[in-house]
C-alpha cells in the first residue's frame, strides 16, 4: 500500500462533508476502520471516501446502523471495492428505495385528499373508511402502508 492510498481523518471528513467526530463514531461501531501511524494517527484508505458517503446515503434511507454495517461487511476487506462490489450493494438497496418511493406516492396521494375531507377521523370517515373496516388489516395507516378500500371487505 502507498502512502498515498491513505489520508488522515480530517481530509476525509472534509471530502465526505462528515464531522471528525462522525468519522470516530463509525469507526466504534466498525463501519470504517482507521489504520494507525506510528505516533497514532489515524489514516484511513482513500476508499473510505465512498464507504463514509454510502453511510450518509443509506442513513438518509432510514437503515439502521446494524443494517448499513451489514452491507458494508458485504465489501471486501483490503483492497477498494470494484463497481462490482457496490452494484451488488446497490441491488440489493434497491427494493427498499422502491418500497419507499411507492409509500411517499401513496401518501402524497391520499394525505391532501383526506384532510382535505375534514372528517379527521378514521371511524367515520364515509369517503376511504366506511365503518372503520381498514382496521380488519391491523393497526396503522393501512391505506398509506399498502391496503386498497376495495381490497377490504365491508364490515358486517
Amino acid at each position: 500500500m502507498h502512502r498515498t492510498d491513505l489520508i488522515p481523518i480530517g481530509e476525509l471528513a472534509a471530502r465526505t462533508g462528515v464531522a471528525v467526530s462522525a468519522i470516530r463514531f463509525y469507526e466504534a461501531k466498525g463501519l470504517v476502520e482507521a489504520l494507525r501511524t506510528r505516533g497514532g494517527q489515524r489514516r484511513f484508505l482513500r476508499a473510505d471516501i465512498r464507504r463514509v458517503s454510502f453511510i450518509l446515503i443509506a442513513q438518509q434511507l432510514g437503515l439502521s446502523l446494524e443494517e448499513i454495517a451489514a452491507e458494508l461487511a458485504r465489501l471486501p476487506a483490503g483492497r477498494t471495492p470494484n463497481g462490482a462490489d457496490w452494484t451488488r450493494i446497490s441491488t440489493a438497496l434497491r427494493a427498499r428505495i422502491d418500497g419507499q418511493i411507492a409509500a411517499h406516492e401513496r401518501t402524497r396521494e391520499l394525505l391532501g385528499t383526506c384532510i382535505g375531507c375534514g372528517c379527521l377521523s378514521l371511524k367515520k370517515c364515509g369517503l376511504y373508511n366506511a365503518q372503520d373496516k381498514a382496521a380488519q388489516r391491523g393497526a396503522g395507516p393501512r391505506y398509506v402502508l399498502g391496503d386498497r378500500a376495495g381490497e377490504i371487505a365491508e364490515v358486517d
